[in-house]
């Protein structure tokens, strides 16, 4: 693969918002063990977080055999919501972003993702999305964001260099990641994480809507 410049994309609260099954499963893994679910707000947090990271942060005080099962709970509630039909719709208009970047011959996609490999190819293939990205990420292969982990294996696909790569998200832990990977990074305000603290990570820009993203885009890569 080769390629001028590689776009990475997170996917929850930035390609797709599936905020309503991530609560419902999380409310039903901490009922099959017991324990209270953290408020909405905390649960949201750490979306784009691996899963044992997500529960070390959202119970610590959990033992770790504890945190184990809520990982398997919570897999198996998002599981037998997915069989039963649920599916994360894309925001609006991000069918039309990714139809116009895929429509430039100097840009390949990619995607990194707290998912994972299963839960992001029925993702994609629900939305008839496979094939768009050329490079994908999960968490089954690597440490969790903000590890750069996935960026290094993303830009070691498509063969570029982080200067010639842009990691778009919605959480804090998306522009951390892209900042150690020596990345651009955008960060998009219609998803999980409040604009302040998206903001206070540092990102190269901020968008409001999927329409803003490709002249910020181009705006990082004018030529200085």
């Amino acid at each position: 693969m080769n390629a001028t410049r590689l776009v990475v994309f997170d996917v929850d609260g930035t390609l797709c918002d599936s905020q309503h099954q991530i609560v419902d499963a999380m409310a039903r893994a901490f009922a099959a063990e017991g324990w209270p679910c953290p408020p909405r707000d905390a649960v949201l947090g750490i979306v784009g977080l691996s899963l044992p990271e997500a529960f070390a942060r959202l119970v610590p005080e959990a033992p770790a055999t504890v945190r184990a099962r809520l990982v398997a709970a919570y897999k198996a509630a998002y599981f037998d919501a997915r069989a039963a039909g649920a599916l994360a719709p894309l925001y609006d208009g991000i069918w039309a972003l990714l139809d116009l970047l895929a429509a430039r011959n100097d840009v390949v996609l990619g995607i990194a993702t707290g998912k994972s490999r299963r839960g992001l190819d029925h993702l994609l293939a629900a939305h008839g999305l496979q094939g768009r990205f050329n490079t994908r990420q999960v968490a089954d292969d690597h440490p969790s964001k903000p590890h750069p982990a996935m960026l290094h294996a993303a830009m070691a696909d498509a063969g570029v260099g982080p200067a010639q790569t842009v990691m778009i998200g919605d959480t804090s832990y998306d522009i951390t990641m892209g900042r150690a990977a020596g990345t651009a990074t955008v960060a998009v305000g219609w998803g999980y994480h409040p604009a302040d603290e998206l903001r206070a990570a540092g990102p190269d820009r901020f968008v409001a809507a999927p329409a803003q993203i490709a002249p910020a885009l181009d705006s990082l890569w004018q030529p200085a």
